[in-house]
C-alpha cells in the first residue's frame, strides 16, 4: 500500500488478492463493502468503478475513510477498481467480487 491508502478492506476483512476468494464471496443482492482508510493532508477523490459504471464517487478530507456498498442481481465474477487521487499522489487497486448463485448449504 502507498502512504495515501493505509488499509483496504472487503466485507470488513483486510483485502489480500492472494487469499482464497471463498473468504470474500457473496450472493445476489447481498452487498459487498469496500472500505479504505486514507492518510495524508488536503482532499482526496475516491471512486469505485465496475464494468464501466461508477457506483461510488466521493470527495474526502484527509485523513479519512471511504466506504462503498455494492450489490449485484446476478451471479458471476466482477472486477471492481478502487481509485484514490490527491493533488500529488494516486492509487488504484483491482478487487475481485465473486457472486455465487446461493449460500453454501451445510
Amino acid at each position: 500500500m502507498t502512504k495515501l491508502v493505509r488499509s483496504l478492506k472487503l466485507n470488513n476483512l483486510q483485502y489480500n488478492p492472494n487469499r482464497d476468494p471463498q473468504v470474500y464471496r457473496s450472493v445476489p443482492k447481498r452487498p459487498f463493502r469496500v472500505q479504505a482508510r486514507l492518510d495524508g493532508q488536503g482532499t482526496a477523490r475516491a471512486k469505485v468503478e465496475v464494468n464501466g459504471t461508477i457506483p461510488c464517487n466521493q470527495s474526502i478530507e484527509l485523513p479519512g475513510s471511504f466506504e462503498c456498498d455494492l450489490s449485484f442481481d446476478t451471479p458471476g465474477v466482477r472486477v471492481a477498481t478502487l481509485f484514490v487521487e490527491t493533488a500529488g499522489e494516486s492509487f488504484s487497486q483491482d478487487i475481485r467480487l465473486d457472486v455465487m448463485e446461493h449460500d453454501w448449504i451445510g
